[in-house]
């Protein structure tokens, strides 16, 4: 399943792939490692340090408190990395709002204090089962944090390229085109080719609605003229500057 996104300000993708139950699981593992290895470094300094040799709760309060890195690792991660741990980077996924947009620190810090419930209070079974049978494959916790995990694979397929055939006496429809960058155009190109070999007529009125908000254009234009417009006049004014 696939949602439409633009913001050209933060580059996000329009068309993203929802990340499902097994990548996420293999992310879940390697962060697992990194955090079993830091513990158990952490547990062999100190046992062969002789700053520790005290009581047996001074050494329990200073693992502990060497711990707490372990225990806060998602959420700062997720939150410092713009929605990624270490196991997220190595698997290409990510954490986004579910218009595609960015994350910010609240969405990130629901969704982290809900493991308790789709990790921990009846092991992970609650988190798969969410995942499962979600349509958005979001665990309770994406749900409550509006959040889901996509993909942040680059795409080397449909619309590779922006460049598109441009007539010497075209004439150009909408001059503040230029708003737009290469790669917001090349989002859009993809989503709209590949929306309208599908025959995904809402993807491209979605599409048509989000361009004409953030280029502020108003048109009567029907969806695939508007759309194809953009992509010519945005090639006949970088072409020509």
């Amino acid at each position: 399943m696939s949602k439409l996104a633009i913001n050209t300000a933060q580059n996000v993708n329009l068309d993203y792939k929802l990340i499902g139950l097994g990548e996420r699981m293999v992310a879940f593992l390697i962060d697992g490692i990194i955090l079993i290895t830091y513990m158990t470094i952490m547990e062999n300094l100190m046992s062969i340090s002789e700053i520790f040799d005290a009581d047996g709760w001074t050494r329990r309060g200073f693992l502990g408190l060497f711990m707490l890195p372990a225990f806060f690792y998602s959420l700062i991660f997720h939150i410092v990395f713009g929605g990624q741990t270490v196991g997220k980077m190595i698997m290409k996924i990510k954490v986004v709002r579910v218009d595609g947009t960015p994350t910010e620190w609240y969405n990130l810090f629901v969704r982290w204090m809900l493991r308790i419930v789709d990790l921990w209070i009846f092991s992970p079974s609650i988190g798969i089962l969410s995942i499962l049978l979600s349509d958005k494959k979001q665990r309770i916790g994406d749900s409550a944090a509006g959040t889901v995990v996509i993909s942040v694979k680059k795409k080397h397929k449909i619309s590779s390229t922006i460049l598109e055939d441009v007539n010497d006496d075209y004439v150009p429809v909408f001059s503040n085109v230029t708003q737009l960058t290469d790669k917001d155009v090349r989002i859009i190109k993809e989503a709209y080719t590949i929306s309208k070999k599908n025959n995904d007529f809402k993807t491209l009125s979605l599409l048509k609605n989000k361009i004409c908000d953030t280029l502020k254009i108003e048109t009567k234009l029907y969806d695939i003229q508007f759309i194809d417009a953009i992509l010519k006049d945005y090639n006949y004014y970088t072409q020509n500057m």
